[in-house]
C-alpha cells in the first residue's frame, strides 16, 4: 500500500538529525512536527515562531498559536516568537538547516514549482522563493500523482517555478527519490510498492 499523509510525514522526519533548524512548509509537511519524536529538532514557522510543537489535541486549541498556514499548534518551553522581518532575516541568512515543502510539481533537475496555478487567485508566493534559496537542504514531500493519475514527478516543471535546482530529496506516497546527476535514484519504496509501479508513476529519469 502506498504511504498515506501521515507516513509521509513521519519518513520526511527520519531524515532530520539532532541540532537542526527546519522549516516546515504548508500541507503535508506540518504534520513533520508531530514525527520529531526525541530528536533535538527546532522547527521554524515564517510567521514569527521558533520551537513549534506538535498538534494540539482537541479542546486544547490556542487560537493565538497558529502556523504559516493557520493551523494551532503548540509552544515549547524553549519557544520565542518574532516579527516576520526577524524570521525572514533567519531564512535568508542561511539560519535554517532544511526545509520540508509541498509541490505541485517538481522535476528531474531538482525544479520546484509550488506556489501558483496559472489562472487561478493566489495570495501571493509566500516564503517559498526564500526558503528554497537560503536553506541548506529542500526536502518535497508531496502525492506522486495528481487526482487525474498524471505524474507530479516530471522531466520538465510546466508551471511557474519556485525555484531551479533546489530539490534534493523528494518523498511521495510511493517511496523516496534522490536528486542525482541525470535524474533521479531509487533510495526506498513504500511497502507494497514495486520498482515497476515507482517507474510507471514517474515521468522523470530514474537511474539506477
Amino acid at each position: 500500500m502506498p504511504w498515506d499523509r501521515n507516513q509521509m510525514a513521519a519518513r520526511a522526519a527520519e531524515e532530520l538529525e539532532d541540532g537542526m533548524y527546519v522549516n516546515l512548509g504548508i500541507g503535508i509537511p506540518t504534520l513533520v512536527a508531530n514525527y520529531v519524536g526525541d530528536k533535538d529538532i527546532t522547527l521554524q514557522s515564517e510567521n514569527g515562531m521558533l520551537g513549534m510543537g506538535p498538534f494540539p489535541f482537541e479542546g486544547e486549541e490556542d487560537a493565538d498559536l497558529i502556523n504559516a498556514g493557520k493551523q494551532t499548534i503548540t509552544e515549547l518551553s524553549r519557544t520565542s516568537y518574532f516579527d516576520s522581518a526577524t524570521s525572514f532575516a533567519m531564512i535568508r541568512g542561511g539560519k535554517i538547516a532544511a526545509a520540508i515543502l509541498g509541490a505541485m510539481e517538481v522535476d528531474e533537475k531538482g525544479d520546484l514549482a509550488n506556489w501558483m496555478i496559472p489562472g487561478k487567485l493566489v495570495k501571493g508566493m509566500g516564503g517559498a522563493m526564500d526558503l528554497v534559496a537560503g536553506v541548506g537542504r529542500v526536502i518535497v514531500v508531496m502525492d506522486h500523482t495528481n487526482k487525474h493519475g498524471d505524474s507530479k514527478v516530471l522531466k520538465e516543471c510546466t508551471l511557474p517555478l519556485t525555484g531551479q535546482g533546489v530539490v534534493d530529496l523528494i518523498i511521495t506516497n510511493l517511496g523516496v527519490l534522490d536528486v542525482v546527476e541525470g535524474g533521479l535514484k531509487i533510495v526506498e519504496l513504500a511497502e507494497g510498492v514495486s520498482d515497476a509501479d515507482m517507474r510507471a508513476a514517474t515521468q522523470a529519469t530514474i537511474v539506477d
